[in-house]
Formats: structure tokens, C-alpha cells, sequence
């Protein structure tokens, strides 16, 4: 078997068997239907608080490190997102989760640069080729718009600039900088739900929930937000 394959062969068995643990440890402990339900949430939520009063260090230092852990294994955000926002509120969390995911970001970059380059550059380089040139002109402020605009899985974009040959400080802080508008509005949401919870016994009905404005105002702008990456994308990739 090549090297490339093994190294293949390895990641994904990697994944799953992270994912496969990860699923058996939890679900050992709580039914599905016991996560889901809205008891579950509150009684969690009410811990958090709690922890947050007492101990926001502790609390924060854990949470970046399974920010960290879950984009470097997982490779996306959108549900650590929300809880940053659940957990820590609309500030703290954003800056928490900006931190956390800007470093597992890199960690997969290095990572990917370090072993799986050359696979990534014999997939994807000619499909992307057309923004050598740009990345080759101006490094940081393309990787800037390139975290900006997305369109591209979180985990993807996070090896593809592995083809360019990008500086890690350049990858680091554009991705810091670039992802805070879509982190931002996911936090908000996050902090939103977490507004809902405290202000209802009861599990709030859907209507509730979209007739907040903790909840449809960030909706709102992540529709703007995605408009305008769309316009953008297609100045971005255009050859």
C-alpha cells in the first residue's frame, strides 16, 4: 500500500475511532432522549451558571481546550459556536471560542501541512490554482478574505491553504480576525437560547423561540452576512 493511502487509511480510522468513543462515553451515561429534552438543558444550564459565579477560570480554561480538541478532530464549529453563547454569553464567549477555534484551526493546519501536503496539493491544486497567484501577492490579506467568505467545510479550509505554503502566523491571525463576523452571530444565537431557558420553566414552542428578537435578530444577520459572502466568493474565485 503507498504511504499516502496508509496515511489516509490512519486519519479516518483516527476520526472514527475519536468519534466512535466519544458517542459510546456519552450515550453510556445519558439516553438520547435524556440529552434532548428540555429538563436535560435547563438543569445543565443552571450548572453552568453556577460553575461560571464560582470558578469563570476554571470554566474557560476547559472549555477552549474542547474548543480546541473538537476543530482539530471534528473540524467544525457551528455547535461549540452556540454553546460559547449558552455557556459564557455574547462577549466572553465570543472571545473564548474566537481563541479556542483559532488555535485548533492551526493545530489542523500544521498538522496537515506537516504530513498529509502532498495529498492535498495533488487533489486540490488544480481546482484551486487560479488563487496561487493572489495568496502569492498579498498572503495575509487573502487568507483574511478567504476566512471572511467561507463556502468551504471549516476543516477543509482549514488544510487547503497547505497548497500555497502559507506562514502559520499569517494562518493563525487571519483566521482569528476573518471568522469573528459568522462566530459572532453563532455565539449570539447561543446567548440567545440561553436568555429563552432562563426566562421559562417550560420548553418554549417554536414560535417563541423565532418571535424573540435574542434569536431573530442574529438570524437576520446571518442572512445578510451570507449574502455578502456570496457576492464577495464569486469576485474571490473568479478566474
Amino acid at each position: 500500500m503507498e504511504k499516502g493511502k496508509k496515511i489516509k487509511l490512519f486519519i479516518g480510522l483516527f476520526y472514527i475511532s475519536i468519534v466512535s468513543l466519544f458517542l459510546y462515553f456519552l450515550f453510556s451515561k445519558f439516553s438520547f432522549q435524556e440529552i434532548t429534552s428540555y429538563e436535560f438543558i435547563k438543569n445543565n444550564r443552571d450548572y453552568f451558571v453556577e460553575l461560571r459565579q464560582s470558578n469563570l477560570f476554571f470554566l474557560a480554561l476547559i472549555f477552549i481546550l474542547f474548543v480546541i480538541i473538537w476543530v482539530f478532530a471534528a473540524g467544525f464549529g457551528s455547535p461549540v459556536g452556540l454553546l460559547a453563547g449558552f455557556i459564557f454569553g455574547k462577549w466572553l464567549g465570543l472571545i473564548f471560542l474566537i481563541f479556542g477555534m483559532s488555535v485548533g484551526a492551526t493545530a489542523l493546519y500544521l498538522f496537515a501541512n506537516y504530513f498529509l501536503k502532498e495529498i492535498i496539493r495533488d487533489k486540490f491544486l488544480n481546482q484551486f490554482k487560479k488563487l496561487e497567484d493572489k495568496f502569492k501577492s498579498s498572503e495575509f490579506f487573502y487568507l483574511l478574505i478567504y476566512r471572511f467568505i467561507g463556502g468551504i467545510p471549516f476543516a477543509l479550509s482549514n488544510v487547503l491553504p497547505c497548497i500555497f505554503n502559507v506562514k502559520v502566523s499569517n494562518f493563525f491571525w487571519a483566521t482569528l480576525i476573518g471568522t469573528i463576523p459568522q462566530l459572532f452571530i453563532m455565539v449570539s444565537i447561543g446567548s440567545g437560547l440561553e436568555k429563552i431557558i432562563d426566562q421559562n420553566l417550560e420548553a418554549p414552542s417554536i414560535l417563541q423561540l423565532i418571535t424573540s428578537p435574542d434569536i431573530y435578530v442574529p438570524i437576520i444577520a446571518l442572512m445578510i452576512l451570507l449574502i455578502i459572502t456570496i457576492f464577495v466568493r464569486k469576485i474571490f474565485y473568479k478566474k
